[in-house]
């Protein structure tokens, strides 16, 4: 008896999740995935993993450059989630025609994303049909505030701090997150909010 493909993706499907584009730049050239496979590690270090499926033709230009942004993407973005999930000349030549910055690795930081994290790779391993990268992050940032790991790492930013480009956010305005459940997009009610449990 053998576990069933697409039965072990509807019981994983049950997690909802949260959308990412991963970028990178290799050799000048751009390039990018859509990924759910995402979550922090450790807070000391700073590291977070992301999986790749061993066809992705984004793979090799991470491996070769070591550097990859997470971009966490609002449920206005969903475009950019589908067109860097396929195989288009629009994602490959045109990076899906997404306006972006960069802050410390050189990767691509799309502009409008909810929030992100810039890293380094510091390990790889073996997942099956996919690579674990394992990255510390060098670089983050959200609703307008951008932190770096090291100050040199500023000289190579476009962003800037309080930018509203970093994640298109108003006086006022919360951008809701675009969320994944049961293989199909959500977008979250903003009028159930409660707090967490107390630390």
């Amino acid at each position: 008896m053998t576990i069933e493909r697409d039965f072990f993706r509807q019981v994983a499907g049950q997690f909802a999740t949260g959308v990412t584009v991963v970028t990178t730049r290799n050799q000048g050239t751009l390039a990018g995935l859509t990924v759910n496979a995402f979550c922090s590690v450790s807070l000391d270090p700073p590291l977070v993993l992301v999986c790749v499926d061993l066809t992705s033709a984004t793979l090799p230009a991470i491996r070769e450059s070591g550097i990859f942004a997470i971009n966490i993407l609002t449920d206005e973005q969903e475009h950019l989630s589908r067109c860097f999930a396929t195989s288009t000349e629009e994602r490959y030549k045109h990076f899906c025609h997404a306006s972006f910055q960069t802050a410390a690795t050189g990767s691509p930081i799309i502009e409008g994303a909810l929030a992100f994290l810039d890293t380094r790779v510091v390990a790889e391993y073996p997942g099956g049909d996919h690579v674990i990268f394992l990255s510390e992050v060098v670089a983050m940032g959200t609703d307008g505030r951008i932190d770096f790991a090291k100050e040199e790492d500023k000289l190579h930013a476009t962003i800037l701090e309080g930018a509203e480009s970093l994640n298109g956010n108003k006086p006022g305005e919360e951008k809701i997150p675009l969320a994944y459940y049961r293989g199909k997009y959500r977008h979250l009610a903003s009028g159930y909010l409660k707090p967490s449990l107390a630390k």
